[in-house]
């Protein structure tokens, strides 16, 4: 479908959030901080949605007035894409101008927040350049992939209450680690190991009931849209705790989001065929439809560009993340977020993890600046963007996923 101009709005047709993108927020302003609103970012300004459907669409004001995603997110496919439609009515038609004009606030006037209510988190490990990556470096002399990775996706459980709004800082966690070849007791301390995971993150709208699996086919019915994740991870406490069970104080301690949820209807250009849909899948995981993703992703350690991770090449795609998910008949909730896992290409520079980049530590990180990083330091800061396929040839913005890191609580080592 073509996208309309934006005329009245004097906006860059090229611009990353243009009238392709719209993505959603939820924001307050500093002379309004209790009111919380819904809102639609445009190029460089923030659409007041809860207000504009207030006075142009009655009928779906109700999803609005909470000042989060949530009831919107519920309310299901239908909903999503009458809203989109009017939206761009609203901001590329003269006749609207009136109306909303005065509902546009400057993004650096908004009080982002976190935009839907975390349900529940689920972190996958769908890059098969990652689990290869990483399989090398702690089982050199054997099969990096896992038997099973071949025919499912592998997967955490994590915790909602640890996903964070971009720009929150991330306090350096402590645990129970164990020096790297040293066969005594681990001891409890600050992580020396701090990471970065690259990921894409997606945003379930439509809940089912347990014991309801959800096909691979009826991904766009259940998925709103997508946001930026960092995963971030203490791979000391992760290598001591997952043996034999698996990851939880190396990665409950914070999981930093994107403001900007893009809706699906935002990525119809960027739609790849996955590298899964090659093999041999069962059936449930077997789909028709491409849903890889050619979204291109950039991670930055104190503004220094460190690695340009690829999506297009993750091997398993959302829709079949999604159907596994739930294939056991696991209930969706509304505002369930699950992610990507770390997203890594085949080539050097796109690796999505210091894990990766600096192969744990033994081959450190040197930034354009000219200092070292094996793992990452107080006070640094990580950005994760991303853009994706447009109109014409253009780029569409993701947004930004951020966090600086804040020293560990030193009372709690003792």
């Amino acid at each position: 479908m073509p996208v309309p101009a934006a005329a009245w709005l004097d906006l860059d047709p090229g611009h990353p959030f243009g009238l392709a993108a719209l993505p959603y927020c939820s924001f307050s302003t500093r002379q309004h901080a209790a009111f919380h609103r819904v809102g639609v970012r445009v190029g460089d300004r923030v659409l007041d949605l809860t207000t504009a459907t207030e006075r142009l669409l009655a009928g779906r004001a109700a999803l609005f007035r909470d000042g989060t995603l949530d009831p919107f997110l519920a309310e299901g496919h239908g909903a999503w894409a009458d809203v989109r439609a009017e939206i761009t009515a609203w901001l590329s038609e003269e006749r609207f101008r009136e109306a909303v004009e005065d509902l546009l606030t400057p993004v650096a006037d908004a009080e982002l927040r976190l935009p839907f209510t975390v349900a529940d988190y689920v972190d996958f490990y769908a890059s098969r350049e990652h689990v290869t990556n990483v399989g090398a470096i702690f089982r050199p002399d054997a099969d990096p992939l896992p038997p099973s990775w071949l025919h499912q996706p592998a997967a955490y459980h994590g915790r909602a209450g640890s996903v964070v709004l971009s720009g929150t800082a991330i306090r350096r966690p402590c645990g129970l680690a164990r020096d790297p070849g040293s066969a005594g007791d681990p001891a409890f301390g600050p992580t020396a190991r701090l990471d970065f995971e690259a990921e894409l993150g997606f945003v379930v709208g439509v809940e089912t009931v347990l014991g309801e699996p959800v096909a691979v086919s009826r991904f766009a019915e259940h998925v709103f849209g997508v946001c930026l994740v960092n995963d971030w991870s203490a791979r000391d406490l992760q290598a001591f705790e997952s043996v034999p069970l698996g990851p939880f104080l190396g990665k409950s301690f914070g999981t930093t989001v994107s403001p900007w949820i893009t809706p699906l209807a935002a990525l119809a250009r960027a739609r790849v065929r996955p590298p899964s849909r090659d093999t041999a899948l069962a059936p449930y995981l077997t789909e028709s439809e491409d849903w890889g993703l050619d979204i291109s992703v950039e991670v930055r350690i104190n503004r220094q560009l460190v690695s340009r991770p690829p999506y297009a090449t993750m091997h398993w795609s959302p829709a079949q993340l999604l159907a596994h998910l739930t294939a056991n008949g696991a209930a969706l909730r509304t505002g369930d977020l699950y992610a990507s896992g770390t997203v890594s290409g085949p080539r050097p520079q796109e690796r999505g993890s210091l894990l990766e980049l600096s192969r744990n530590g033994t081959e450190p990180l040197r930034l354009a600046d000219g200092s070292v990083r094996a793992w990452l330091a107080d006070g640094d800061e990580v950005s994760i963007t991303a853009t994706a396929p447009g109109p014409d040839g253009t780029r569409i913005s993701l947004g930004e996923a951020r966090g600086q890191i804040l020293p560990a609580i030193r009372e709690a080592v003792h």
